[in-house]
């Protein structure tokens, strides 16, 4: 009697169930039809998407006719000794360097760290080129902040207002502008809504203080800040800390850089992605401040949405693709909570705007 044939094997998509061998084989099958789907749906999506590279290079370009605008503004002063056309001149410069610091920030997420430094570095040429050129122009038109109870300094006492041994190296932006500075101990608020004109702010050399600021400004220098507590209102431009030790902040504003910092708590509302160089223990959460009328001032400033970007901190220092462990997100049962400061604008030391 002829021997009986097995009948036919299935093939991949008429499988025997009772076959371990098919189904494993079914199993492959399927998983390689799924890859090669995610696949072409991967690919479509990136043919519709703009890549990295061409958003960059839109970005170099505004950039750069961007900066030879402002640069031919510079070099292009009316020749006139009418202080208004001047300050007209100065003030559309100023304005073009802040919407050139805007498309800065609103690109960082995808910008190259090189291109990112090299073009924060422009900016801030260009600001002391502008700087320059005001005290070229209006010699006369500064603002400076001054303690209306101090007394005339005693020769004999070193303690007085301490003059920085080196003056000359530090920036001149922070030297220039009005702000608070060489105070310990104290709780010092300032409240900007009544004044029009103010644009960069400086807390330079504090100790163990507190600080207010409430209302909109259009730039913030921190330098040399130890064991102080910061609560801002929004800052429509950006926000430069240096050298800052056991300190928290509570700030608003388009664009963050935070150097040479150690063991400071950062509550961030920034456009942008939080930048820090030299850092060590920092640490960061969502902004927290509450005061009468912040809402309008957020809006104002265009920072009335929160976007997360505080916990997407870029460490200029830490080229591995692994995260930096120079910071780290603040624990929720860390955090100190809603804050609320009152608008009064006191001051133990009273200051106020005057024109030098």
């Amino acid at each position: 009697m002829e021997e009986e044939l097995p009948p036919p094997q299935s093939d991949l998509s008429s499988p025997n169930p009772s076959s371990p061998i098919d189904t494993t084989l079914q199993k492959k099958h399927q998983a390689m039809l799924d890859r090669l789907s995610n696949r072409h749906q991967s690919r479509q999506k990136t043919a519709t998407t703009p890549t990295t590279i061409d958003s960059t290079a839109s970005f170099l370009f505004k950039f750069t006719e961007s900066k030879r605008s402002i640069e031919s503004l510079l070099n292009n002063s009316p020749n006139t000794p009418d202080p208004t056309l001047l300050k007209s001149h100065l003030a559309n410069i100023s304005s073009s360097i802040s919407s050139l610091e805007k498309l800065v920030a609103e690109s960082s997420y995808f910008l190259p760290p090189y291109e990112l430094r090299s073009s924060l570095k422009c900016i801030e040429n260009l600001k002391q080129s502008l700087e320059n050129l005001n005290s070229q122009l209006l010699p006369k038109k500064k603002f400076s902040f001054k303690n209306k109870s101090t007394s005339k300094p005693n020769p004999g006492n070193s303690n007085t207002n301490p003059i920085p041994p080196n003056p000359s190296h530090i920036p001149q932006s922070i030297r220039d502008s009005p702000g608070i500075r060489n105070k310990e101990s104290q709780t010092l608020s300032k409240n900007f809504k009544n004044f029009k004109e103010i644009g960069e702010f400086t807390l330079s050399d504090l100790d163990s203080c507190e600080v207010k600021l409430i209302g909109c400004i259009n730039a913030l220098f921190v330098n040399k800040l130890r064991n102080c507590r910061v609560y801002t209102g929004p800052v429509i431009g950006s926000i430069l800390l240096e050298e800052v030790e056991n300190c928290v902040f509570v700030l608003a504003s388009h664009q963050i850089r935070i150097h040479n910092a150690k063991g400071c708590d950062f509550y961030l509302r920034v456009r942008s992605r939080p930048i820090i160089e030299d850092c060590g223990g920092v640490r960061f959460a969502p902004y927290c401040l509450r005061y009468v009328g912040i809402e309008e001032d957020l809006t104002e400033a265009g920072l009335e949405e929160e976007n997360e970007s505080w916990g997407n901190v870029d460490d200029f220092k830490w080229l591995r693709a692994v995260k930096s462990p120079n910071w780290s997100v603040l624990e929720e049962s860390e955090r100190i909570g809603c804050v609320e400061i009152e608008g009064s604008g006191s001051i133990e030391t009273e200051v106020e705007i005057e024109k030098v």
